[in-house]
């Protein structure tokens, strides 16, 4: 399969302090690939320049084979990259169904626009129920589900999640990544930024670790999942 996503040598900074420092990274068409590492690694940084919310300060990014680096959020947003923010980034007085609209606003295919919000009410049934309901009203599991089902809406080939899990029951979290799994098996790539690493990597095919800004580790998710050093560090094993 073709690469979708290659990062080389990336770095990003805030004021004089580098949160990345020369990252390399690659994700095929397709794939759903897990980055684990403790807070303050770099993780949403690194997540945070990819989407075009930061400018890096070198290296490159390359999304379908086109050289984005620098590119802002919205142009990467009409050539099929969303990200789902820690955090949610609610419009906490619209309702649900004016959220999943904003998720739409650079469409113009109304019937396909109504197709796809039926089936983000498919895929998050809850949502369906409360399509009326003001957001900042939803509990912080379906505001997680608002905040995935609004990506969708804007048909993206690739997908950045950032912490989908955090602050959530473990019953809402087995739900959120059911759903994950669903939107990959629609081959919606992804990168999955996640607090809880051993659900990251059981449900990537591939993963890398990092730390203080770098990359340290990259292999498949079943060899991290039985690594010794993840094992201790980011399983509490």
């Amino acid at each position: 399969m073709p690469a979708m996503l290659t990062i080389r040598k990336l770095q990003v900074a805030y004021g004089g302090i580098k949160a990345v420092k020369g990252v390399d990274l690659d994700i095929t068409t397709g794939e759903v690939v897990a980055l684990i590492g403790a807070n303050g690694a770099g993780k949403t940084t690194l997540l945070k320049a990819i989407s075009g919310l930061l400018k890096p300060a070198a290296g490159s990014i390359t999304y379908e084979g086109t050289d984005v680096t620098g590119k802002p959020a919205y142009d990467l947003v009409r050539r099929g990259l969303a990200m789902v923010p820690e955090g949610r980034g609610m419009f906490p007085r619209l309702t649900v169904a004016e959220n999943l609209a904003m998720g739409a606003y650079i469409r113009d295919d109304e019937v396909a626009i109504a197709r796809d919000l039926e089936h983000a009410y498919t895929l998050f049934p809850r949502l369906a129920e409360r399509r009326t309901q003001a957001a900042g009203t939803l509990s912080g599991g379906e505001q997680q589900m608002l905040a995935m089902a609004r990506a969708l809406m804007c048909r993206p080939r690739m997908l950045l999640l950032d912490e989908p899990s955090m602050g959530l029951a473990p019953l809402m979290v087995g739900k959120i990544f059911e759903t994950v799994r669903a939107i990959a098996a629609e081959g919606v790539t992804m990168l999955l930024v996640e607090q809880n690493a051993k659900l990251a990597l059981e449900t990537s095919a591939r993963g890398y670790v990092m730390e203080s800004g770098n990359i340290v580790l990259a292999d498949e998710a079943e060899n991290l999942l039985s690594s010794p050093q993840v094992r201790q560090a980011y399983l509490g094993e």
